[in-house]
């Protein structure tokens, strides 16, 4: 056996020079299975990508609902075969554009909706029975979901024809991120209404992408990325038991959102872990008996915070190598970020080259040609494992304090990941951790960069048409549903899913700033402890 020095792998624990055989434990049969089968390690399906590639899904929204709408038709024209909508802070928040809070936010960082006319609009010429849509939004995700179901409405589309994803995990928006509305029981109530309505309404919904990628983002490392993320899965799940809902009747539509890192090897092992821990999870904490109830199905966005805005040509080897790792460790869908994201919203060539990343990974190369390439191998299975060892560990921590709950109100999680955060950033300025082009191998001349623009009239546009839409509506109609929807919201019980009178106010044209502010005025608005 070769010696010498020890690199630590991110989750912290140490990888050996050579594994060999003693480092992978008895019984590996057992934890393997075979790919389609319980515990899931090797995937979810046992064809994966040999008969068809994973989803192609690239993330984009920006300025109006009409500019969004352009990019989505450029990236359906480039082959990508799932769209995925990238919403503006106000939208975000449930605010409308002409709200004061909105000022200098509109259309920055996402598409600005108000209403059914901006989503009619966002999706024109797009037959939603012929995409899948994933929408990333989580405070008001019932309300954009029941917009987008509207729209479907009026082409003439079942919602029994309609798939994609509504991410709705607002428990990591609590950890990590920050886009919080309502307080964290109110929010597990909607969450739990969205799950209910689904399962009657949009079967082939997935009514959650429980999210761990935003908390890598702010600095968790893989066995934290997990733990975290699947601590907040099993309070879902418990807060819909606790509203009436069987566990095999929605947990088959529960998804998942994971980064992918540079580290390959470690990536891989994080994605087989999760998928182990979350079917051991479902079948004996929760008692499932439906198989598609243990399967952890996700989907992978390339890491935004290891692109670096010096030499961004490097992102394109950076996104590659991440990509990798994610097939590699099973995905159901993907998004490749663009080289330039570390600058501004992705250009139009920049994000045609993020897709044909992609394609040319699943046409080009052989790693669809066999499921698990990587089964068996010593140090892919013994990282499974440590980094499953060290999730179970979080997650054994998280249920100590209460749940993922309580452990958010005692800031747990959050000072868990700014710890990691911190020690990384130590790290990368004392060059201990190398990022080409940033404090390594640096180049003396950058060559000039154009970014996108957005148009500076963008919110005057989003204001007129709110007035239009105000002018022509029936404000009758209007407070009547909203009524509704706030008696919906101070009663209880699955009889009283609020997703029903709320879709009946989107309908008569409410905005999604009335609707967000008529359940705060029942609900409260979220103040985190530590805000004073």
């Amino acid at each position: 056996m070769v010696s010498g020095p020890k690199r630590q792998a991110e989750s912290g624990f140490d990888i050996p020079t050579v594994y060999g055989p003693d480092e992978v434990a008895d019984g590996l049969s057992d934890r393997l299975g075979t790919p389609g089968d319980y515990p899931f390690t090797r995937g979810v399906y046992p064809s994966m990508y040999t008969e068809r590639p994973w989803t192609m899904r690239q993330y984009a929204g920006f300025g109006t609902a009409a500019e969004s709408n352009r990019r989505y038709h450029q990236l359906i024209e480039a082959g990508t075969t799932g769209l995925s909508v990238a919403f503006d802070l106000p939208t975000q928040m449930g605010f409308d554009s002409d709200d004061p809070v909105a000022a200098g936010e509109v259309g920055k960082v996402g598409v600005a909706i108000d209403s059914v006319r901006d989503m009619q609009t966002l999706f024109d010429g797009i037959p939603l029975d012929e995409v899948s849509t994933s929408m990333t939004i989580n405070a008001p995700a019932s309300v954009l979901l029941l917009l987008y179901q509207l729209v479907a409405d009026g082409q003439g589309v079942a919602g029994d024809k309609l798939t994609g994803t509504v991410q709705n995990d607002v428990l990591k928006e609590y950890i990590a991120r920050g886009t919080y509305i309502y307080p964290p029981a109110e929010s597990l109530r909607l969450t739990s209404d969205v799950f209910g309505y689904c399962a009657a309404e949009l079967p082939r919904w997935n009514t959650i992408s429980i999210s761990g990628y935003h908390m890598a983002e702010a600095g968790a490392n893989p066995a934290q990325e997990i733990a975290f993320t699947l601590a907040n899965g099993m309070e879902y799940v418990r807060a819909a038991i606790r509203a009436g809902l069987a566990v095999d009747d929605f947990a088959p539509r529960l998804s998942f959102f994971f980064v992918a890192r540079t580290t390959l090897l470690e990536e891989v092992a994080k994605f087989r872990a999760a998928r182990r821990v979350w079917a051991k999870l479902m079948r004996d904490e929760f008692g499932a008996q439906n198989p598609k109830s243990m399967m952890l199905r996700f989907h992978t966005q390339t890491a935004g915070v290891q692109l670096t805005a010096q030499q961004p040509e490097v992102n394109m080897i950076r996104v590659t190598t991440q990509a990798l790792a994610a097939v590699f460790g099973g995905t159901q869908s993907l998004h490749t970020n663009s080289f330039d994201e570390a600058i501004a919203l992705p250009s139009e060539k920049a994000a045609r080259l993020a897709l044909r990343t992609q394609q040319v990974i699943a046409y080009e190369t052989d790693l669809t040609a066999t499921v698990d390439p990587f089964a068996g191998s010593y140090a892919v299975e013994a990282m499974t494992d440590e980094v499953q060892r060290a999730a179970l560990d979080l997650i054994d921590a998280v249920q100590k304090r209460g749940g993922a709950v309580e452990a958010i109100e005692q800031g747990f999680q959050k000072s868990e990941i700014e710890r990691t955060a911190y020690d990384t950033a130590r790290e990368i300025d004392a060059g201990d951790r190398v990022v080409v082009g940033m404090n390594k191998y640096r180049s003396e001349s950058e060559e000039p960069y154009e970014p996108l623009t957005q148009d500076p009239e963008l919110a005057k546009e989003q204001e007129e048409g709110l007035r239009t839409l105000r002018a022509e509506r029936s404000d009758t109609e209007v407070r009547g549903a909203l009524d509704e929807l706030r008696t919906a919201a101070e009663s209880k019980g699955a009889e009283h899913n609020v997703l029903y009178p709320m879709r009946r106010a989107l309908a008569a044209n409410a905005t999604v700033g009335e609707v967000c502010h008529a359940l705060r005025e029942v609900w409260g608005a979220y103040v985190p402890k530590d805000a004073f």
